[in-house]
């Protein structure tokens, strides 16, 4: 698949991990490969403990204070997540080339998502 970069009027942070562009869910890849590897972050609507309802919401504050930033570019890879909303799938940049999954897990706010494995967050 060849990679698009998309236009967004507005992007906002629905979770540590989902953006809403114009409306659209989408779900950072964090320079991952689709179905292979990506990023992970709390869930807020799903915590299942209170440890991890704040890491929740910690991480969409996180998200939500990058995508503040000006000049990102957001990267269609081609693909959309397996769930029933099928999410596409998309990298965020920053002005300096910096994509924003990648900072999440830098920063701690985001683990590696793999198939089949299930990060614990009340652990």
């Amino acid at each position: 698949m060849i990679e698009t970069i998309l236009v967004c009027l507005s992007l906002t942070a629905v979770d540590g991990d989902t953006v809403k562009c114009d409306g659209r869910n989408m779900r950072l890849l964090g320079q991952g490969v689709p179905y292979q590897r990506g990023i992970d972050t709390p869930e807020i609507t799903h915590a299942k403990c209170k440890k991890e309802l704040k890491l929740a919401q910690l991480a969409k504050s996180r998200l939500r204070e990058l995508l503040r930033q000006d000049g990102l570019t957001v990267v269609y890879s081609g693909f959309n997540d397996k769930t029933p909303q099928q999410r596409p799938l998309v990298d965020i940049y920053d002005s300096d080339g910096n994509e924003l999954g990648q900072r999440m897990l830098r920063e701690g706010f985001a683990r590696e998502w793999r198939p089949k494995h299930k990060n614990n967050w009340c652990d």
